[in-house]
């Protein structure tokens, strides 16, 4: 299994390396551009996902830092304004009304620990598939449904759908791993100087595309980057 994965990395021409909130909105809406970005180059890209916690303690940042604004519920509005500007957007009108996660640390937590479990990849071999999948259902649980993913018992029961024992969650939470690998991300939040999310890092972390990221410049970025892959060149993009 891991040859073929392997080789699948080596064929992808492009890596992108993607750093988001599960909690943040603007990730939510770029990660429907990903799916569209990954259909129409296919094996030309591999996208790998990282998570930065920009949502870490909801209390401070929103509660607190939109006190002035309404707190969550002014909070709230502004998320459901922001979903307007986009239709194909599911969204739920009571996320941060009367659902109101604590934190996106827990889900982040999740996981890498589901990224450890097989080293990354699903039973197929495709790299990071099942986390990637598993990160949309988290993001859909909030936006979509209203569903408070700081909560264990909701992220376990999305993960159950995937058949993945409980207990080997469990295993790299207690032993640190899954901590330690997240820990790993947020330094790279401020080695690669990452404003926020979402953030995409190309050409071998050389360029820098962050937040609300319109599909034509990404789709852009990554045909220079295959059309000169190879030739270690400045993308003109």
């Amino acid at each position: 299994m891991v040859t073929n994965v392997k080789k699948t990395e080596e064929n992808a021409s492009v890596k992108i390396s993607y750093f988001s909130d599960v909690l943040c909105v603007w990730a939510y809406i770029a990660q429907m551009r990903l799916a569209e970005l990954k259909k129409k180059f296919t094996n030309q890209i591999e996208i790998i996902p990282f998570h930065i916690t920009l949502f870490g303690d909801t209390q401070q940042r929103i509660a607190l830092g939109w006190k002035d604004k309404g707190g969550y519920s002014g909070f709230g509005k502004h998320v459901l304004d922001v979903c307007d500007q986009f239709p194909d957007i599911e969204i739920n009108d009571q996320v941060w009304r009367r659902c109101q996660p604590k934190t996106s640390g827990t889900a982040h937590l999740v996981l890498k620990a589901v990224q450890l479990i097989n080293n990354g990849y699903d039973i197929a071999g495709n790299n990071y598939d099942l986390v990637k999948a598993i990160e949309w259902e988290f993001r859909q649980a909030f936006f979509r449904d209203a569903r408070d993913i700081s909560d264990m018992n909701v992220l376990y029961d999305i993960v159950n759908n995937h058949s993945i024992d409980r207990k080997s969650i469990d295993k790299r939470l207690n032993d640190g791993s899954a901590m330690s690998l997240f820990c790993s991300e947020m330094a790279m939040k401020e080695k690669y100087k990452l404003e926020g999310s979402p953030t995409y890092l190309l050409n071998n972390n050389r360029q820098k595309l962050y937040g609300n990221v319109g599909y034509k410049i990404m789709e852009a970025n990554v045909a220079e980057l295959i059309t000169n892959r190879g030739q270690d060149l400045a993308s003109w993009c």
